[in-house]
């Protein structure tokens, strides 16, 4: 198991407790109720219920697993705390692309907490440490999958983070 510190927000962790929980304590000792049943239908080998919950029960307790080491690992971190003069975890950073003058604004959160789409951008992903400890007026290359971009950091930023919209 990895042993390097995750850092999330309060939501993030709350998210992530929640669904342990009911891993645990519904669907896992549903699906071994299930599983039991299944199995007094007799001959195993063509029990098709038996082995879907067979499966499910092996996805549920690797899921728990997966969980519960992430869990143990979570640092969780409140960027309300702290300044945000240079980026860091739970900044929000407004960029221009240098090329196409094309603005682009990310937040910088934990990686279970990530949606690209929504602009909110893992604090692990190679975009997230290229821009780490920049700030506002600091240009800088950016090594993408698409090749290199030139971007300046227009504005680092607290802004709470919305991950319900």
């Amino acid at each position: 198991m990895n042993s390097a510190k995750e850092p999330m927000t309060e939501y993030g962790y709350k998210k992530l407790t929640h669904e342990l929980s009911d891993l645990r304590k519904r669907q896992r000792p549903e699906t071994v109720i299930e599983l039991d049943i299944a199995r007094s239908h007799g001959d195993l080998k063509e029990n098709a219920e038996y082995h879907a919950a067979k499966d499910r029960l092996a996805f549920l307790d690797a899921r728990i697993g997966e969980l519960s080491d992430l869990l143990s690992r979570t640092q969780v971190i409140d960027p309300a705390s702290y300044e945000h003069d240079k980026i860091r975890f739970g900044s929000t950073v407004m960029l221009e692309n240098l090329t196409t003058n094309e603005e682009v604004t990310y937040t910088i959160v934990g990686s279970t907490e990530s949606n690209p789409d929504r602009g909110l951008i893992s604090y692990h992903s190679p975009l997230s440490k290229q821009l780490m400890g920049r700030g506002e007026g600091e240009e800088v290359t950016i090594k993408l999958p698409s090749g290199k971009q030139e971007y300046e950091v227009l504005e680092v930023a607290y802004r709470e983070i919305d991950f319900e919209r």
